[in-house]
């Protein structure tokens, strides 16, 4: 039997919970066969949509859906520059789909093409938060109730809100660094005492302190036992995490903003992290990924794929999938989606417990209703919660 090949290469564009979602589909000379990848680069959607449209689409028409592999090298590099999160959203949307199409042709679960399962379930944390140490303690208490034994803890978001003196009423965040810290460890030292038996608090600094600051803090943290302490540092202070690793005790994770393996090279060479966190379509989609984990494996690094609520249902499924296959599984982070989400996304995993169950369903398992999608449509409007500021109006990373 001949292999299939691509007939088109198309965009759906989407925001049932308010945040932009794209959605590749690739079409293919099989009646009926059609696989779907995420391209959610929620701040720049429309500049992704672009690439897979113009670009790569034309590219890839009549190439065999088999050749998962040379198409993703093949997209890659095509525009000579190489990387970036709009190309890698691109990219990604594309060998997402593939993988897709070849476990619907092969009749099994993505992750049964990689080796098969190698747990009986995924592990997931998720947020709770408040703006007060009270209402964090109660959204804590109530996760728990759900089964969640992995919870993030935040307070006040990553900052308190900015208002007017960020230029951004209310969308971004005023951080004081010595107040930020010490608000962090008292929350902390409050909600510690009153964790339900069996639950790991996290939280994610969120880059958004000086590396001296983050430090400070980071060391003030090792007391609690942290299940992971979260982008500590930004990328362009990588010198960093050489230092942390000397002098911090707690699991640190770390990958969100990479879209390159050049620049992971030497966090995860030097061994100098414990979860790599890097968002699955930024990374350029599975194929990347896959051989990411590999890498990560051979230096005990495990993995965390983001997955927050700016990602794609069908890029969530893709997390699960490789979250079975790996051998160096962590933790997943797991967004709770609207019920319209689960309706417009057949086929998206639930948690229950604090826990997935292996996928079954072909492929990646997760269709899209397109005439609901169309109800929901994303817009093109100015990134505003990125306007983050320090006490003295002077602006600090994300």
């Amino acid at each position: 039997m001949s292999t299939p090949s691509i007939t088109d290469v198309t965009t759906i564009a989407t925001a049932p919970s308010g945040i932009p979602l794209l959605v590749v589909r690739v079409d293919t000379t099989e009646d009926g066969l059609y696989g779907l990848g995420c391209a959610t680069f929620a701040w720049r959607w429309s500049a992704v949509r672009e690439v897979v449209e113009n670009y790569l689409r034309p590219a890839l028409i009549g190439r065999p859906v088999a050749a998962i592999r040379d198409t993703f090298h093949l997209a890659h590099r095509n525009a000579y520059w190489r990387s970036g999160p709009v190309l890698n959203n691109a990219v990604s949307g594309v060998d997402m789909a593939l993988w897709d199409i070849a476990g619907k042709r092969a009749g099994m679960p993505c992750c049964d093409l990689w080796g098969g399962a190698v747990r009986n379930s995924v592990d997931v944390y998720t947020h709770a938060n408040g703006t007060s140490v009270e209402e964090l303690r109660e959204s804590v208490a109530r996760l728990a109730a759900e089964g969640y034994r992995f919870i993030r803890c935040q307070l006040a978001g990553y900052g308190p809100p900015a208002g007017d003196a960020a230029g951004a009423t209310g969308a971004a965040s005023i951080i004081k660094p010595a107040d930020r810290i010490d608000s962090i460890v008292d929350m902390f030292e409050h909600i510690i005492p009153d964790l339900p038996d069996g639950v790991r608090p996290l939280h994610d600094v969120h880059e958004r302190l000086h590396p001296t600051d983050a430090m400070r803090l980071a060391e003030r943290l090792d007391r609690f036992g942290l299940f992971f302490l979260e982008d500590l540092f930004a990328p362009e202070a990588i010198d960093w995490f050489r230092r942390a690793r000397e002098r911090l005790q707690t699991p640190i994770a770390m990958g969100e903003l990479f879209c390159s393996p050049a620049e992971l090279n030497p966090l995860v060479g030097e061994g100098l992290i414990d979860y790599i966190r890097v968002h699955p379509s930024f990374y350029g989609g599975i194929t990347p990924c896959l051989e990411l984990a590999t890498r990560c494996e051979a230096k005990h690094i495990r993995t965390a794929w983001h997955g927050p609520g700016d990602l794609s249902p069908v890029g969530a499924a893709a997390n699960i999938h490789m979250d079975f296959a790996a051998p160096n599984f962590g933790i997943q982070e797991w967004v709770v989606r609207s019920e319209v989400e689960y309706e417009m996304f057949p086929g998206l995993p639930a948690a229950h417990d604090g826990q997935i169950d292996p996928p079954t369903a072909p492929g990646l398992g997760v269709d899209i209703d397109r005439r609901l999608a169309e109800r929901f449509p994303a817009t093109v409007e100015p990134t505003r919660w990125t306007h983050t500021r320090f006490g003295d109006g002077g602006l600090t990373y994300p």
